[in-house]
């Protein structure tokens, strides 16, 4: 299977309502789930990953989601900085580095703000908005999924 074969394969899963694929050959074997956390943020995976269990929908469980939608409505003013491609996200370009933004940092249009490496070919992600940096929405070296949140973004 070719990379671009795989790319649209991934994409079509990741715009469809399907949770979980599973493709053997003779050739290869792919196996891509998709798991909605609770910031409904979904990852995509390569290869078989352990399921994450949803919150339990007990009585305790329900305070800690409360405060979400006063914290939903705030985020609603920013805007997002979203991943153009599946990949897994960086936010240096090596360990070492510092990372290209961190909250509170000014970005303008066309700056570089992350790394998104798809099949061993690393992508600078540029900013296509001007503002400051309210949120890092992803973990370092974690999994992201096409057009999936990465940064919010203050505009003002």
């Amino acid at each position: 299977m070719k990379i671009k074969e795989i790319r649209e394969l991934i994409d079509f899963i990741s715009n469809s309502g399907l949770d979980e694929v599973n493709i053997e050959t003779e050739e290869f074997k792919i196996a891509v789930k998709k798991h909605a956390t609770v910031t409904q943020v979904t990852e995509v995976a390569s290869s078989p990953a352990p399921a994450v269990a949803p919150p339990a929908s007990n009585g305790a469980s329900q305070p800690a989601t409360a405060p979400a939608p006063a914290e939903s409505k705030e985020e609603n003013k920013y805007l997002t900085i979203k991943s153009p491609m599946v990949g897994t996200f960086y936010r240096a370009a090596n360990p070492e580095a510092e990372p290209f933004v961190k909250v509170g940092d000014a970005v303008s249009q066309g700056q570089a703000v992350c790394i998104v490496e798809a099949m061993k070919l690393f992508n600078e992600i540029e900013s296509e908005i001007s503002g400051t940096i309210v949120k890092v929405l992803v973990e370092n070296s974690s999994p992201v999924e096409f057009d999936q949140p990465l940064f919010l973004v203050d505009p003002a």
